[in-house]
């Protein structure tokens, strides 16, 4: 069960163990035969992560359709949506790391969810996100977080199977991995279905294969 207020208070539920165990090999093994250089990209990657195609594997699709994740997002978005884009991420030893920051809505407040759904254990060791607890609508008067402000930032911690759903307005970033343990995961967008046609001009440049016209009632 979604605890409703409290997710709209955070901005965001972490999952745990919301992937079945006995995917995770076969969601590992998708990863590594989806890597492509940054250079393979119809737009580059940055420096210090290592990027997959993800977004055709069955039971990557399978894992976007979690009933608990789904009901996290319809909650978040609280109307019609779809699911935009899903593609693997792992930050490279000594890289990863990214200034707090948000993914920014598209139209309204609410309106774009993202996920990441955890193939790896995570922690401080291996890069695992920050994020702002209820940083996603701040107050008319609230001081802006600056890129550099961790005063309020929370770095977590978990198994590989755990799905972190949060609203794109959430403050939030990957961190630091510092050593040479992996961290893969998948992430993956969901849209408020007014914006579909905006993401139909786009998809070829974000490598967006996967069928999109799906819907998902909140």
């Amino acid at each position: 069960m979604i605890d409703r207020e409290r997710l709209h208070r955070d901005g965001y539920v972490l999952l745990r163990g919301e992937i079945p165990a006995d995917w995770l090999d076969d969601l590992r093994r998708a990863f590594d035969a989806g890597v492509r250089p940054s250079e393979h990209w119809p737009v580059p990657r940055g420096p210090g992560w290592r990027h997959a195609l993800l977004d055709l594997d069955p039971t990557v699709q399978a894992v976007c359709r979690l009933p608990r994740l789904l009901a996290a997002v319809g909650a978040l978005i609280g109307e019609r949506y779809f699911l935009s884009q899903v593609e693997g991420r792992e930050p490279l030893p000594g890289g990863g790391h990214q200034g707090l920051h948000r993914d920014l809505s598209a139209q309204r407040p609410g309106d774009t969810v993202n996920a990441l759904a955890y193939f790896d254990d995570y922690g401080p060791d291996n890069g695992a996100t920050r994020l702002v607890p209820g940083s996603h609508r701040p107050t008319p008067h609230a001081l802006a977080l600056s890129a550099d402000d961790e005063s309020r930032s929370l770095q977590l911690a978990g198994s590989a199977g755990d799905i972190l759903v949060f609203d794109a307005d959430l403050v939030h970033a990957g961190s630091l991995n510092p050593g040479s343990l992996r961290r893969r995961s998948a992430l993956i967008g969901y849209f408020a279905e007014s914006n579909y046609a905006s993401h139909l001009k786009t998809v070829g440049l974000r490598s967006i294969r996967m069928d999109t016209s799906e819907r998902f009632e909140p």
